[in-house]
């Protein structure tokens, strides 16, 4: 029996072995998937307990597995009332949830081993430079001046941390004064304004109250208070990370941060006036608000369709040109290694670049006095052409289980795709299998498609060979 035993007990420990084995073997975009996915198993598990409902029942898993991937995803859109489904325990797993997905699963298991160990190695740096820089998930050479250096990542890490909870404590003592005047208690308004300061940081989109944004919709402090939050989320810890270390010399950021800022500055300019401009006269939406009300709604939807989730009106209630330029700023999104989603505002920017350097007949994509290598141009390329194939087939996924206007799928499923969390108020309504491909739709928008492509691949091989010339014609 013995014998029996430990000849049990060795077949256990080499199964074990082997899986560790497998796991070593994985590659970094592969691992944050593995690790990404099993974050949301295990939320939709905890999720649908009866201790994280208010009323002490078991959630259907359909709408725990929806805000375990919106909350995980740092989305923001929802299938149930967060302000009176979930018990204190549901809220507290969702704060945690909101946390891991906002600041990375790869940076996290860094930070943590840092803390544990005080020293990274150089897998552990390399996890670390490939969560903040796609580029690095492929073969070849790495512009270090394009990214954080390998020897900066011990710093990075730390930026990461200290920046988050700066940031999202300084938003939530902004809010709190409003909180408390509104007649909540204190332990009410200090529960709920780290709640929105973390929603808002981490552009996720979700609120603690029964009104929604309706009883601060009107409150210029309360609202930007989390427009600050959600742009400073929504640029990028590698844009942080220089601009804090380098603020005396802007002239000397790398190209990605003058890119990123100068990008975003212009979208959030453009979201602005169109916003303002269409809806003005709406009666359903700005029509009842004073001027200087209208303007900040529109600064205000114009940074939330960036990836923050937050609105004052009824998304539902807008001008069908509004809802288009919507679709527009959620699909380009926010910053690289950010918490927003979309394909990135630099990804827009290199197709820009290239497109202006082809129509005035230039070989090669130059700004701010670089150039810009052609293997960048094919990866701006690819997330473009991946994210609206994601996009495409959601819209038709959800339009065999529901009879809706396309203008409103196409919006919610841009949405859930760049994790932005704005809602025509469709997703609310959906039937269990469409919320099902809202829920990979969110999936596939926060794991990326460079890196959903390059976990997919797992290896890249180099061709010996280059086969004849032959050009199509194009366009």
């Amino acid at each position: 029996m013995n014998n029996m035993d430990a000849q049990g007990t060795r077949t256990r420990g080499r199964r074990m072995r082997i899986a560790g084995a497998d796991t070593r073997r994985l590659s970094p975009p592969q691992f944050a998937i593995a690790v990404f996915t099993g974050l949301i198993a295990l939320f939709t598990l905890l999720l649908s307990l009866p201790i994280s409902s208010v009323n002490g029942q078991i959630t259907p898993l359909p709408q725990a597995l929806f805000t375990a991937t919106s909350a995980i995803s740092v989305t923001g859109l929802t299938v149930v009332d967060m302000a009176t489904h979930w018990s204190f325990f549901g809220n507290l797993l969702i704060v945690l949830a909101v946390q891991l997905g906002g600041i990375g699963v790869l940076t996290l298991a860094s930070v943590l081993g840092l803390v544990v160990t005080r020293r990274l190695g150089l897998k552990q740096r390399l996890m670390v430079a490939s969560d903040s820089n796609a580029a690095r998930i492929h073969a070849g050479p790495v512009s270090e001046g394009q990214a954080v250096r390998l020897g900066d990542i011990t710093r990075m890490l730390w930026t990461i941390v200290i920046s988050s909870l700066v940031i999202e404590v300084a938003i939530a003592l902004a809010i709190f004064p409003r909180l408390l005047l509104s007649g909540r208690s204190i332990w009410e308004s200090t529960w709920q304004s780290l709640y929105v300061a973390a929603s808002a940081f981490t552009n996720t989109g979700f609120l603690p109250f029964e009104s929604g944004m309706a009883e601060f919709g009107t409150d210029p402090w309360f609202l930007i208070a989390v427009m600050i939050g959600v742009f400073l989320g929504s640029i990028g810890y590698p844009v942080i990370f220089v601009v804090l270390r380098q603020w005396r010399t802007p002239r000397r950021w790398n190209v990605h941060v003058k890119l990123t800022l100068v990008t975003t500055g212009v979208l959030l300019l453009v979201g602005t006036i169109a916003f303002t401009a269409i809806e003005w006269a709406n009666p359903a939406t700005f029509a009842s608000q004073e001027p200087g009300t209208r303007m900040l709604w529109g600064g205000f939807l114009s940074v939330m369709t960036r990836s923050g989730g937050f609105s004052p009106i009824d998304i539902g209630s807008m001008h069908t040109s509004s809802l288009l330029m919507g679709d527009i700023l959620m699909f380009v999104g926010g910053g690289s290694a950010s918490t927003a989603g979309g394909i990135k505002v630099t990804t827009l920017a290199v197709l820009f670049l290239a497109a202006r350097a082809e129509a005035r007949g230039i070989d090669e994509i130059e700004v701010f006095e670089r150039r810009i290598p052609g293997d960048v141009l094919r990866l701006a390329v690819s997330v473009l052409l991946w994210g609206g194939i994601t996009v495409a087939l959601s819209c038709f996924g959800l339009l065999l289980f529901i009879q809706a206007p396309l203008d409103f799928v196409l919006f919610d499923v841009i949405s859930a795709f760049a994790t932005s969390g704005l809602s025509t108020g469709l997703t609310a309504s959906l039937p269990d299998p469409a919320i099902i491909v809202l829920s990979v739709t969110m999936w596939a928008g926060r794991v990326g498609t460079v890196t959903l492509a390059a976990a997919l691949a797992a290896k890249r091989h180099r061709q010996l060979f280059h086969r004849p010339e032959e050009r199509p014609i194009v366009g």
